[in-house]
C-alpha cells in the first residue's frame, strides 16, 4: 500500500513538472547575439533559444523543418527584420507574436545611405563590383546589426520587454527587473569601454564587412572602410587596390577579418606590409550565455580593438 501511495506521488511530481515545462513560456530569437539580449531579460520567468547557429552568418541561411516547427511553436519570436533575415519574412506573416525590431520607432538605428554620404559614395562602388548572379541586394536603408550598439541594444531590451509582459503578464515584475538589470550593466560597460578605447579614435583600420557601424559610432572608432558590404559577396577587384594602396601607405593600424569567413583574402592584401592582423566576432560565437552575456560580447568587442590598435 505504502509503495502504491510512493508511487503515485512520484507520478504525480513527473507529471507537475511536465506540465511545468510544457507551460514555461518560451521566446525564440533568430541570432545569438540577439538571444544574449533576451535571455538575460527572460532570466527566471521563461526561456529563450536562438535558431541560427553560432557561428553561421544570417545573410544566406536556409531555414530547415526543425527551424520553422520550433518558430511557429514559439510564445513570441523576436527578429531583426527583412533587412537581416529575409528568409523568415513568409514564416512570420503567419505568426502574430513575433516582433522585428526593424520596425519599431523607439530603436535609434543607423542609416546605410547617411554613411554612404560620408564615405563619399565608396560603398556604392563596392555595391557595383560585388554583384553577382542571384544576389541583388540593396545596401541602403537601416542597417541591421543593431545588437553591436549598446544603446540599441539597451532601447531593443526595452521593446522586448514590453512585449513580454504583453505576452506573458504573470512574471510582469520579473521581466521588469530584468530589464532594469540589463541597463545598468550595458551603461556601466559603456563607461568603461569609453575610457578604453578612446586613446584609439585616431588609429585607422579597415573591417571584413560592413556590420559594426554601430559599436564605432558609440565609440568614436576610425573605421576607414570595408571588403565588402555584405558577407557573402566577394569583394571588388577595386576595393582591394584600394585598401592594399592604403596599407602600402602606412593609413592603417589593422585589418580585421571575422571567423566566420575564409581570411585569404585579408591575408593576401596585407602581404608585405606592416598592417596587423586582428578577428572581431559579430555572431558572438563563443560567448557564454546567461547573465551578463551581453556584456562579455561587448567586453570581447572592445579586446579585439585594442589588441590589434594598440
Amino acid at each position: 500500500m505504502h509503495r502504491l501511495t510512493s508511487l503515485c506521488c512520484v507520478t504525480a511530481i513527473v507529471a507537475s513538472s511536465s506540465a511545468f515545462a510544457a507551460d514555461t513560456f518560451n521566446v525564440v530569437t533568430t541570432v545569438k547575439p540577439l538571444n544574449l539580449i533576451v535571455s538575460e531579460l527572460t532570466q527566471g520567468a521563461a526561456t529563450s533559444e536562438f535558431v541560427i547557429p553560432a557561428g553561421t552568418s544570417p545573410h544566406d541561411y536556409a531555414l530547415r523543418p526543425s527551424d520553422v516547427r520550433k518558430l511557429k511553436q514559439a510564445d513570441l519570436v523576436v527578429w531583426i527584420g527583412p533587412e537581416l533575415e529575409s528568409f523568415l519574412v513568409k514564416t512570420m506573416d503567419s505568426k502574430p507574436e513575433n516582433i522585428a525590431l526593424s520596425q519599431q520607432h523607439d530603436i535609434s538605428f543607423r542609416y546605410y545611405a547617411e554613411d554612404e554620404q560620408e564615405h563619399k559614395g565608396h560603398e556604392a562602388e563596392v555595391d557595383h563590383e560585388s554583384e553577382h548572379e542571384g544576389h541583388n541586394h540593396n545596401h541602403n536603408g537601416i542597417d541591421p546589426h543593431l545588437w553591436l550598439g549598446p544603446e540599441q541594444a539597451i532601447q531593443a531590451a526595452n521593446v522586448i520587454t514590453k512585449a513580454l509582459i504583453k505576452y506573458d503578464p504573470l512574471h510582469k515584475n520579473t521581466y521588469t527587473a530584468n530589464l532594469s538589470t540589463f541597463t545598468t550593466d550595458v551603461q556601466q560597460a559603456v563607461t568603461q569601454l569609453n575610457k578604453q578605447l578612446k586613446p584609439l579614435n585616431n588609429k585607422g583600420y579597415y573591417v571584413f564587412h560592413d556590420g559594426y557601424g554601430y559599436f564605432e559610432q558609440q565609440f568614436k572608432l576610425d573605421n576607414l572602410g570595408h571588403f565588402t558590404v555584405e558577407p557573402d559577396r566577394r569583394p571588388g577587384a577595386k576595393t582591394l587596390l584600394s585598401i592594399r594602396q592604403a596599407l602600402t601607405n602606412n593609413e592603417a593600424y589593422c585589418v580585421f577579418s571575422e571567423p566566420q569567413f575564409s581570411p585569404a583574402v585579408v591575408k593576401s592584401v596585407t602581404k608585405g606590409t606592416n598592417v596587423k592582423i586582428g578577428t572581431l566576432d559579430p555572431m558572438a560565437t563563443d560567448i557564454v550565455e546567461g547573465k551578463g552575456g551581453y556584456v562579455r560580447f561587448l567586453n570581447e568587442l572592445g579586446q579585439r580593438f585594442s589588441k590589434c590598435l594598440n
